[in-house]
């Protein structure tokens, strides 16, 4: 009636004569209970696997709350997309290494010039700490070419943005967005490109220091030594 396994699981049992105990836990005492409302992180507790686990959930705390201030300070500067500043915000890029992407990047770059509103372009490929904005806004490492904001929140990327245009919908998201400046495509600085050489190190990304008698990397241009052109963003977009 019974299979076999049981039947032999019972012999042996009753062979080797092994019974199942339960380990052996110290309770907790009235003291160690008062000791865990108390205020005093030093008040002594008698029961071994309390004052384990007692000592490992205050470890945890003291971790999140170092975490919670690490973020509570990185808060000011952890929007990258300047909301009080820009309206429109289109990070791409001019290399056309991957001729998709290129295309994508042109198409919606053409889009916005054909309303006529004012765009703050951020090429990745001229600055490299605009991939690491783009990264902090969508909150993934490796994002896709082209990707329009507005006002801090994402439009989407070439097929999104040609699908608003085709339907109007995108005239009348960008309506109240600063006009384009007539010569704002014939800049006379950067012809376009939003860059110029740094004047403090001539594009080298080196400034000779005096007091340690050496060049020291310059603080006010990116790694290609370029710094955003002065004209086209002299005044809030």
């Amino acid at each position: 009636m019974w299979p076999t396994w049981v039947k032999a699981t019972a012999s042996t049992t009753a062979t080797t004569g092994a019974t199942c105990r339960s380990p052996t836990f110290s309770s907790p005492t009235l003291k160690d209970i008062q000791a865990l409302l108390g205020d005093d992180p030093h008040q002594p507790l008698s029961c071994p696997a309390l004052r384990r686990v007692l000592h490992r959930a205050r470890l945890a705390s003291s971790a999140l709350r170092a975490l919670r201030s690490a973020f509570a300070s990185a808060a000011p500067s952890s929007d990258p997309l300047d909301r009080r500043r820009h309206g429109l915000v289109l990070y791409f890029t001019s290399l056309r290494i991957v001729r998709r992407t290129f295309e994508d990047c042109r198409v919606v770059r053409s889009i916005l010039r054909g309303l006529r509103v004012a765009v703050d372009e951020r090429d990745l490929s001229m600055d490299s700490r605009f991939l690491a904005e783009l990264q902090v806004a969508l909150g993934c490492r490796q994002p896709t070419l082209p990707q329009l904001f507005l006002a801090g929140r994402c439009l989407g990327g070439a097929e999104e943005i040609r699908l608003l245009h085709e339907s109007g919908e995108l005239k009348a998201l960008v309506d109240g967005i600063a006009s384009l400046p007539p010569s704002a495509s014939d800049c006379e600085a950067c012809s376009g490109v939003r860059f110029v050489l740094c004047a403090s190190c001539s594009g080298s990304h080196k400034r000779y220091s005096e007091k340690t008698g050496g060049y020291r990397t310059c603080g006010e241009c990116n790694e290609n030594g370029l710094v955003r052109c002065p004209n086209c963003f002299a005044a809030p977009l």
